[in-house]
């Protein structure tokens, strides 16, 4: 009996056999993809959706519309006029010569000129401006010019503007009178009501009425 091997196929049909197989292996995952349906969905059902990507940052906070602008924080509140821009004292006020001699410059420094001197210790003044250590005053008349406050008190007085002022033992003009004063006396303020001022002068003490004098506002109370 004859042994019969089988006939191998010849190379080039093998070699085409496994280009083809290999083919087949990478087209029919594809195949399969595009021609699988989506699933039905039942009715009135919500499908979830898929999660968005996140970055790899996070995304800057939006802006505050409540939060001031820049120039808003850093703006300062507008300055009250009616007062002193170093002190925050009020404007005008009165104070009083602390020397025998005051001068009267016409700019805040000492680099201006002198417009006027101040003689009379004690005498009052009124504050009517301010720019760091300097304040703009003037006297009954008027007259004035900048100061160092190194010359000015705090000590309250008052200039006697009608001559011959009855001093009274209280604040009534029917009580006693306890002394005169001529016109230009300076009278130390002890305390003063709206419409009367208990002053000290050359060693007396009595009434007056804020009519008469010069250095204390109408209806002003001084402790």
């Amino acid at each position: 009996m004859t042994n019969t091997r089988p006939t191998a196929p010849p190379p080039a049909l093998t070699a085409r056999l496994l280009a083809l197989a290999l083919a087949l292996t990478l087209a029919l995952p594809g195949l399969a993809l595009v021609a699988a349906p989506a699933p039905a969905l039942a009715e009135g059902v919500i499908r979830p959706r898929p999660a968005p990507n996140r970055p790899l940052l996070p995304p800057p906070p939006a802006p505050d519309s409540a939060a001031p602008a820049p120039s808003e924080t850093g703006a300062k509140p507008p300055r009250d006029p009616s007062r002193g821009a170093v002190t925050n004292l009020p404007l005008p006020r009165y104070v009083t010569l602390k020397g025998n001699e005051g001068n009267a410059r016409r700019g805040p420094g000492r680099t201006h000129r002198i417009d006027w001197v101040f003689t009379r210790p004690g005498m009052p003044l009124r504050v009517t401006a301010e720019y760091e250590n300097w304040r703009q005053v003037e006297d009954v008349e008027g007259a004035g010019g900048w100061v160092h406050f190194s010359l000015l008190s705090g000590t309250r007085a008052v200039l006697v503007m009608v001559d011959m002022t009855s001093f009274h033992s209280l604040p009534d003009s029917r009580s006693a009178v306890v002394f005169k004063a001529e016109k230009g006396v300076i009278a130390r303020i002890l305390r003063c009501d709206p419409d009367w001022c208990r002053l000290f002068a050359d060693g007396q003490r009595g009434w007056a009425q804020k009519s008469a004098l010069w250095g204390v506002d109408p209806g002003e109370v001084v402790d």
